[in-house]
């Protein structure tokens, strides 16, 4: 057999070999989820209860594995609402334990819940009876027989095959932190709004966007009355540099909108027109309080580049601002 064959059936064995590898270790983390789901019990309810009866913040702690997911799970409180911190075992012992004060909640992760690294902590967390809340797999631990509520993970073994990577134990402990925050954020009614106030940047502060973040203001708004000649009409588009002008009422309501396809449709004679013969009524609007998002899709539906911001609530429908679909995309909406 040539030499390139026989590289070519052991690359696609190693692939193989890979893919039940990876396999293998996805089913035993997802195995052990579902033990997780299945044996949530009072301990869980009462962590929930402690975070929530606290004045002060969750401090959650970890060494190793085990602290690379308390800072995850420290983030994703903070980010949702429950002010968290994380705080580093070995530098709580040399001076960080001035971090944690009455009114805090302790939140301490280990498998197997005899972490030497813990000790100073959970014995501060003691000394000023500060709630404390253990997650180990061994219920029969210091840190569970210390802890004021303990919540035990399933005892199954690691995905590595040699027992000792962690990996289903940190997958477990990262899902646990997860359904805390959730939790405690769907308790308090935490919307998308407030997600937003605390991401700001990137992606998802875009997606989140809401049209007042983004529109132009009444300052900048192309308006004119319903009776004035397409002549001022035309200057009115062209000095505002949105392609189009707002046509208003006597009370200042939106009553139409004059856009370049209306100039083309009355181009014979157009300056013997008013804005009102031209224009074409009822124009489509956004709320102030919508999402940058939804005004963008309705753009993109019905092939226009701007609409008006008009509140709900407002009978007589005046202009309050306008958003150009340049707007979104410049704010990284899409």
């Amino acid at each position: 057999m040539p030499t390139s064959s026989r590289t070519d059936m052991t690359d696609e064995a190693q692939r193989s070999a890979d893919l039940t590898v990876a396999r293998q270790v996805i089913g035993d983390e997802a195995a052990g989820l579902a033990a997780l789901a299945r044996g949530l019990d009072g301990g869980f309810a009462q962590a929930l209860e402690a975070i929530r009866a606290a004045p002060g913040r969750v401090i959650v702690s970890g060494m190793g594995k085990s602290g690379h997911v308390a800072r995850k799970i420290a983030a994703t409180f903070a980010s949702t609402g429950t002010p968290a911190s994380f705080v580093h075992p070995a530098e709580a012992s040399h001076g960080d334990l001035g971090m944690i004060s009455k009114g805090d909640v302790v939140l301490v992760l280990s498998n197997s819940g005899e972490t030497p690294e813990l000790a100073d902590l959970v014995a501060h967390t003691r000394r000023f009876g500060i709630p404390l809340i253990g997650v180990a797999a061994r219920p029969q631990s210091t840190l569970m027989t210390q802890a004021d509520i303990a919540i035990t993970l399933p005892a199954l073994p690691e995905a590595c095959g040699i027992g000792v990577v962690p990996t289903t134990s940190t997958t477990m402990t990262l899902a646990l932190g997860d359904a805390l925050a959730i939790a405690l954020m769907r308790g308090r009614g935490f919307t998308a709004a407030d997600f937003r106030a605390f991401h700001p940047g990137g992606k998802l502060g875009a997606r989140l966007a809401r049209v007042r973040d983004l529109m132009h203001g009444a300052e900048e708004l192309p308006l004119v009355d319903r009776d004035t000649p397409m002549a001022d009409t035309l200057l009115a588009i062209t000095g505002a540099g949105f392609g189009v002008v707002g046509v208003t009422d006597a009370s200042g309501g939106l009553v139409g909108i004059v856009t370049d396809g209306d100039l083309r449709r009355h181009m014979d004679g157009l300056l013997d027109h008013i804005a009102v013969e031209v224009m074409t009524p009822a124009p489509r609007t956004i709320r102030p309080d919508a999402l940058a998002a939804e005004a963008l899709a309705q753009m993109n539906e019905r092939k226009i580049t701007c609409l008006f911001v008009v509140d709900d609530e407002d009978a007589a429908r005046r202009p309050l601002g306008i958003l150009h679909i340049h707007d979104c995309l410049r704010a990284g909406v899409a």
